[in-house]
């Protein structure tokens, strides 16, 4: 076996087990709801931030930059702004991620 194949079938792996793990932390997160306690709390914020950690590292190994995905994320959001989304309607939650993805940057 070549190494390049190793390192497909690797990536593959790899890109797998993220997979699977998005889904668990998906799966825990939702259970997590279902409590409605306050003591959750911390756990929910783990969950919200691990899946985001998880689609960013999902989205390299798929060959997607941080960058790329930054700006494919604003521009879906502008849309959303500009289209007078439900949720920007009810909170302008758009607006403000939106703002914070670009003030970041």
């Amino acid at each position: 076996m070549r190494k390049e194949d190793f390192n497909i079938m690797s990536n593959v792996k790899i890109i797998e087990q993220l997979k699977a793990s998005l889904l668990c932390m998906i799966g825990e997160l939702y259970r997590l709801l279902t409590k409605g306690s306050n003591v959750a709390q911390d756990a929910i914020l783990e969950c919200i931030s691990g899946a985001i950690i998880l689609l960013y590292v999902l989205a390299n190994r798929l060959g997607y930059s941080n960058v790329e995905v930054d700006e494919t994320m604003k521009k879906k959001l502008k849309l959303g702004i500009i289209e007078e989304d439900v949720i920007e309607k009810d909170g302008k939650d758009l607006s403000k991620l939106y703002n914070h993805l670009r003030d970041r940057m």
